[in-house]
């Protein structure tokens, strides 16, 4: 799935009264048709991301392209790294617009590509454009944020993103395996740019009009090293994913250069300070990578685990994750609420210890005893805690920006995102094969019958979710350095 008191890059300052037209919330008159177009992009970001795990494996099939299963994944995760970066100092100088219906129009390139693919490379291709895509559309969206809504009503926009993500999240796999059963896996991709249209019509005129009442600061260039920066670490990134796919020494090569490249790229985009958790700004960004990648890699592994342990079917399995999309969508309601602002420290902390008690909680199941409806309702609890601790962040985050900055930090916010969930994921995917998880990896299980016949031992699963618990009570303690000092 990032800005501070407005100015020139905010609907209203801070220290101006509001307009009686601007009194009401998101969807009042001044705000309504923006809400709900940006909530649209959201929403079709989503369904992608839900929809294509359940195509996929048809698609390498069709394709005979098991091999680069993981490079279609892999291929959006690297692009995004360097398209959050170019995005955020895109929507600083030249305002939100550019990037975000830049980033639509790309987006669906990617969807056509990887649709009409001839072959699994092509595909992969495809999912790299959709990555651009992505990263350019996430972080103009945040700035949006910044820029059309007053401080007050941003945690309610962060609640319908948080939202947008429900419905995907239930009906995403059963639309796609219809889709994929009766039509064919490529219109679960060539289905979706159509809809491209809706957002952009109802957001377009809205946000023109916001951009014209706040301009956006003209007249800097593009900072090319920073741009090459993100480009080392998406290619750092990728050579890392790559090396723990691997078994042999000869995967110490790109592991190596990976890590010489991503680390000098990591220090330099991140805020000073960001790798030691400096109090304040750093901490917040920090936080976000920490709490994406312990709640992200233990659902990697929860269907896995269900299947292999308990022998529940991919279906059920994948059904197990459901409470979690629709539970974050409460945690994020809850804090937007009026009084919660005064609690933002109290509320991220309190989100990382219900993350780490459902990461402990799924694990559970790993006891014969347990029933198979136990990881269900501890991902509900993560779901909660989520929803408060990833948008309490965000807000945060905006309350600590200079307006100038909203769109480095917001890329920053989103780069600590992807970072963190690339990084445990990587750690739990060695853990995984050092364990005895054999040559069996998570993208192999393509269909129920390969993966009732897979057989892991439990070992790697409970280190993986102990690991994870650890990550999230780690940043549970770092929330007391959210304040500046």
């Amino acid at each position: 799935m990032t800005t501070a008191s407005p100015t020139s890059v905010d609907a209203v300052r801070p220290e101006d009264p509001l307009p009686e037209e601007e009194s009401g919330g998101v969807l009042s008159g001044p705000y309504r048709a923006l809400t709900l177009g940006i909530v649209s992009v959201v929403l079709l970001l989503a369904f992608e991301a839900t929809a294509v795990n359940t195509a996929m494996p048809e698609a390498a099939r069709q394709l005979h392209g098991f091999g680069l299963y993981a490079f279609a994944f892999s291929g959006y995760f690297t692009s995004t790294l360097f398209a959050l970066v170019v995005s955020g100092q895109w929507a600083d100088r030249r305002g939100p617009m550019g990037p975000l219906f830049t980033g639509i129009a790309v987006f669906g390139v990617g969807l056509v590509v990887a649709g009409a693919a001839v072959n699994m490379w092509m595909f992969v291709a495809g999912r790299a454009v959709q990555g651009l895509g992505g990263g350019l559309v996430i972080v103009a969206l945040y700035v949006v944020v910044g820029r059309a809504f007053p401080e007050r009503l941003r945690p309610a926009v962060f609640a319908a993103f948080s939202a947008a993500w429900v419905l995907p999240s239930i009906l995403g796999p059963l639309i796609s395996g219809a889709v994929t059963q009766h039509l064919g896996w490529r219109w679960v991709f060539l289905a979706v740019p159509v809809l491209i249209l809706l957002p952009l019509a109802v957001m377009g005129p809205a946000l023109r009009r916001a951009e014209r009442a706040q301009p956006p600061r003209l007249g800097a260039e593009f900072d090319l090293r920073r741009t090459g920066l993100a480009a080392m670490a998406a290619v750092g990134a990728a050579l890392l994913q790559y090396a723990g796919q691997r078994r042999d020494l000869l995967g110490l090569i790109p592991a190596a250069v990976g890590a010489a490249l991503l680390v000098p790229a990591v220090l330099r985009l991140l805020p000073a300070g960001a790798l030691r958790a400096a109090r304040g700004l750093p901490t917040v960004i920090v936080l976000r990578g920490v709490a994406a990648g312990a709640f992200f890699t233990a659902e990697l592994f929860i269907p896995l685990m269900m299947v292999t342990q308990r022998h529940l079917s991919l279906t059920m399995a994948g059904l197990t994750l459901t409470s979690g999309g629709l539970s974050w969508a409460l945690g994020s309601w809850l804090q937007g609420r009026p009084a919660a602002d005064r609690h933002r420290e109290a509320l991220i902390r309190l989100g990382f210890l219900l993350t780490a008690v459902s990461i402990a909680g799924a694990a559970l199941v790993l006891i014969p005893a347990v029933p198979v409806w136990v990881p269900a309702v501890a991902w509900a609890v993560g779901g909660i805690g989520m929803g408060l601790a990833v948008a309490s962040i965000s807000v945060l985050m905006m309350k600590l920006s200079t307006p100038e900055e909203a769109g480095i930090n917001s890329a920053s916010l989103q780069l600590s995102d992807a970072l963190g969930n690339v990084a445990l994921a990587g750690l739990a995917g060695v853990l995984f094969a050092a364990l005895g998880g054999g040559s069996m990896a998570v993208s192999d299980v393509a269909a129920d019958a390969v993966a009732e016949a897979a057989s892991v031992p439990v070992a790697p699963f409970a280190v993986i979710f102990a690991v994870m618990t650890g990550v999230a009570l780690l940043g549970a303690a770092l929330t007391s350095r959210v304040k500046a000092a």
